[in-house]
């Protein structure tokens, strides 16, 4: 199905809702006094006539419209920024991950995402079928991301295959294809080496409650840590300023050596990659 095409009030939707306010400020100042100003300075006697006690009442209008149109644009904004939040905060564990539906499941992605410093456009052409339902933008790289809500089933090769092709499509720097459960090992060999990072469920969770915010007055229990696989001894909690692998692209995380006891960067995708670099 052809994707809708943006108009100016959903473009201020996706801006952060204070930006929204400003917008509007901004658009009223300019019908309001711009517009008036351009047509009494002009040197074209037809377009210095347009500016007259008439039409300035016009432009006024126009510019109480924009404003407010602005505004309304930016409130739409904020409530999705607090659904945003709410939605990742309550994420307790794996069944709640598997509870929702596969439109939350990728408003959940985007915005761990974005907590973890990314620009996040939500393209909405997945759906719940594939494709590139996000794309991320950091430090100059672009990455594409498909989520699977899948619930019973182990996400496959050709999947991945489709990805790999996107990237090449759009010329994208890495794609991350984000599941609930796991990956076959066809799966997992293909994006072996190449700039795809393959996000299970566990890591998903890992990752969400690197950014969750814990409330100080909150009577509820924090929930327990996620077993850490024997693949990736002592993990350190994600940043949003954790760098990318030189490697593969994908992001790294801080590992400890057990025989010096320092901190370094190691690769999220090891042990497939065994990317590394100093702190």
């Amino acid at each position: 199905m052809a994707r809708r095409r943006e108009g100016w009030f959903d473009i201020i939707v996706k801006l952060p809702w204070p930006l929204g306010i400003l917008a509007g400020i901004l658009g009223y100042v300019v019908f309001r006094y711009g517009i008036g100003w351009f047509f009494a300075s002009s040197k074209s006697p037809i377009l210095r006539g347009m500016d007259s006690p008439s039409t300035s009442g016009i432009y006024a209008s126009l510019g109480v419209f924009v404003m407010i149109a602005c505004w309304a644009a930016a409130g739409v904004s904020f409530l999705l920024s607090r659904k945003r939040k709410r939605l990742l905060e309550a994420q307790t564990g794996l069944d709640s991950l598997k509870a929702m539906s596969w439109r939350e499941f990728e408003t959940l992605v985007g915005e761990a995402f974005r907590r973890r410093g990314y620009a996040v456009e939500e393209t909405g052409g997945g759906g719940k079928d594939g494709g590139i339902d996000l794309i991320l933008r950091k430090g100059g790289r672009t990455e594409l991301v498909q989520c699977k809500q899948w619930k019973t089933r182990q996400v496959k090769v050709p999947v991945v295959r489709e990805m790999w092709g996107l990237l090449v499509h759009h010329k994208a720097d890495a794609v991350k294809i984000v599941c609930v459960g796991t990956f076959t090992a066809d799966a997992e060999q293909f994006a072996e080496g190449k700039a795809i990072e393959l996000i299970t469920g566990e890591r998903l969770l890992e990752l969400v409650r690197a950014v969750q915010t814990a409330s100080p007055h909150s009577t509820t229990p924090a929930p327990a840590i996620a077993p850490i696989p024997r693949s990736a001894p002592n993990p350190v909690p994600l940043s949003a300023a954790d760098p990318a692998c030189p490697r593969c692209g994908a992001t790294m995380f801080k590992r400890f050596n057990r025989q010096n006891n320092q901190m370094f960067w190691g690769c999220i995708m090891y042990p497939r990659c065994k990317g590394t670099q100093s702190i």
